[in-house]
Parts: C-alpha cells; sequence; structure tokens
C-alpha cells in the first residue's frame, strides 16, 4: 500500500473544497450558411472510366455574437472537389458554409479560441457529414461519407501556418 493514501486537495479547487467550474459549450443551433453544389460531370461527359479522387478543404473561423459575452457563432467552410484520377477532369465541386451557435462558460479568455474552434467544429461534424452524403447522393454520385477530421491538428496547422506568415513578413528579403 502506497505511504500517502489520504485524498488531497486539488490545486485548482476552490477554497472551500468544491470542485473547479467545468468548461462548457452548449449549442444553441446549427444551421447551413451557404451551400452550393455543382454537378460538372452533368454538363460534360467524362471520357474513359470515372475513378473519383476526392479533397477536402476545411476552413474554420468564430467570433462573439451578442452583448452578454458568453455567446459564439463559429463557421465551418468545407470545399469539396472529386477529380477524375486519370484525366484530372472535374466530377462536382460542392461548398458548405455551416454556422452552429454556442454558449460558452467557465472557460478562460486565453483558452477561448482552440475551445471554440476545436470543440465547436467536432459537435457540428455530424451534422455536417450527413449533409454532404445526402448532397452528393441527391446530385447523382454515391453518398461520400466524410472521414473523421482531427480539428485539434487542423488548429495546430492554422497556428503554425499563421506563424510561418508572420514571420515571412518579420523576415526582410535580400
Amino acid at each position: 500500500m502506497a505511504e500517502n493514501d489520504t485524498p488531497t486537495q486539488d490545486a485548482n479547487s476552490g477554497a472551500n473544497g468544491a470542485a473547479p467550474a467545468t468548461p462548457q459549450l452548449r449549442p444553441i443551433g446549427q444551421f447551413v450558411r451557404d451551400l452550393s453544389f455543382e454537378n460538372i460531370l452533368a454538363s460534360k461527359p467524362v471520357e474513359g472510366q470515372v475513378q473519383p479522387d476526392i479533397s477536402v478543404q476545411v476552413g474554420l473561423d468564430a467570433k462573439k455574437r451578442g452583448e452578454d459575452g458568453t455567446q459564439y457563432e463559429v463557421i465551418g467552410k468545407f470545399k469539396i472537389t472529386s477529380k477524375n484520377k486519370g484525366s484530372e477532369d472535374i466530377l462536382f465541386v460542392m461548398e458548405l458554409e455551416y454556422g452552429g451557435i454556442f454558449k460558452v462558460e467557465n472557460v478562460k479568455e486565453e483558452q477561448l479560441h482552440p475551445f471554440l474552434l476545436i470543440e465547436g467544429p467536432r459537435l457540428m461534424f455530424p451534422y455536417i457529414r450527413r449533409i454532404v452524403s445526402d448532397v452528393t447522393r441527391d446530385g447523382g454520385f454515391p453518398a461520400l461519407n466524410l472521414e473523421p477530421i482531427d480539428f485539434v491538428a487542423l488548429y495546430r496547422q492554422g497556428i503554425a501556418q499563421r506563424q510561418a506568415a508572420q514571420q515571412a513578413q518579420q523576415t526582410p528579403a535580400s
């Protein structure tokens, strides 16, 4: 048995022994802001066998909403392009801008940006995936089920790109 089995008070606990407030992100509403689907294949036939090559581009943004400072809107922009592997002909292009309004509680200001851009899209993703699947199927293609997206890695990638852009601006050209 360990020498020190007595429970200790967590450093983050309140003085009265209460547990620290848990960060919360509660969805208030979700909606399609913009949706576009272009079936290029319908207007011009593709020569040879069709072998789709799908690319997905994701952009995320968040902004404060309302006067109370606890509501935020998270926007996900998805551009999905399907090209034919053999000829690089575009088969379809889908653009979806999807928004969610969230109430945020117990999140420190310095943690708010990553919290919104990781947890917000994670909560919205099942609905986004369904919309993409339904629209591609209704557009005459097999239903496209998006692979899960690692929003933590996506957030880190965005920070790295911004830092690289800042360094490039600060470095004088020789």
